[in-house]
């Protein structure tokens, strides 16, 4: 029962949760980027993610301070985001800014950015309309989907 529990509350975060391509796209951690106006004009929250992907060979990501970040230092991070494969993901798990850069000069050269996460907010409900609908639409997030398989198997499994 407590393991329902537990996988109930993680579809609930789950459901709200996106996943950020930093960037924009799968490869654009990279200094050609202006990373700046591409954050400015995406909205996060917590349990989202963020997907950096990168030439493995040439860039990283570190998650720094404001001072660190403003001022491009690479030293006594805050933590080192990079797994090595180039394609790195990273939660954010609370409400404030984020900061990350690249080490080895890049950020000098733009690559680096500052994340402003917000608390979930719940949409504005739709204005009702005088008409009646037979249709219906249902938005379908393939994690929570997923999710409920293996939930489904787990439970059928303990019987």
């Amino acid at each position: 029962m407590v393991m329902l529990i537990m996988i109930s509350m993680m579809m609930v975060n789950m459901a709200r949760s996106e996943m950020h391509l930093v960037g924009g796209n799968k490869f654009s951690w990279a200094p050609n980027v202006n990373l700046t106006q591409w954050s400015m004009h995406e909205h996060f929250h917590v349990h989202d993610w963020l997907y950096f992907g990168y030439d493995r060979h040439m860039y990283n990501v570190l998650e720094v301070n404001k001072t660190s970040y403003e001022n491009c230092i690479d030293k006594d991070f805050v933590k080192n985001i990079t797994k090595g494969g180039g394609r790195d993901v990273f939660e954010l798990n609370e409400v404030k800014t984020y900061y990350f850069l690249s080490s080895g000069g890049f950020c000098w050269n733009g690559l680096k950015v500052a994340i402003n996460v917000e608390d979930f907010a719940a949409p504005a409900p739709s204005p009702v309309s005088p008409k009646k609908s037979s249709s219906c639409t249902i938005g379908v997030n393939k994690n929570l989907v997923i999710l409920l398989i293996l939930m489904w198997g787990i439970i059928f499994k303990l019987q």
